[in-house]
């Protein structure tokens, strides 16, 4: 685990949260539908790039949620204007 980027501990972190709250993380190239309700999808491609998670309720698009490294608050504005392109895409 030492040698992890700072994002892919977040995507670490996301994953653990994301999961403790009942969502099934799929892979885009794996992804099922079958498996939940809420089904949390990496690397998900839409027409601004890839989304680091799309977030679908019933096979529903419904939230986008991009991993920053820690420390990265500062900067909100940039990961909100990057998950609202994913959000407007396809």
């Amino acid at each position: 685990m030492a040698n992890l980027t700072p994002e892919q501990k977040a995507r670490e972190k996301i994953d653990r949260m994301l999961t403790a709250a009942g969502w099934a993380i799929q892979n885009m190239d794996t992804l099922n539908f079958a498996a939940g309700t809420g089904i949390a999808v990496r690397e998900y491609q839409t027409e601004a790039g890839f989304a680091d998670y799309i977030l679908f309720i019933n096979r529903q698009p419904v939230g986008v949620i991009e991993a920053k490294r820690e420390g990265e608050g500062h900067h909100i504005t940039v990961a909100e204007e990057q998950s609202g392109g994913y959000a407007k895409s396809r």
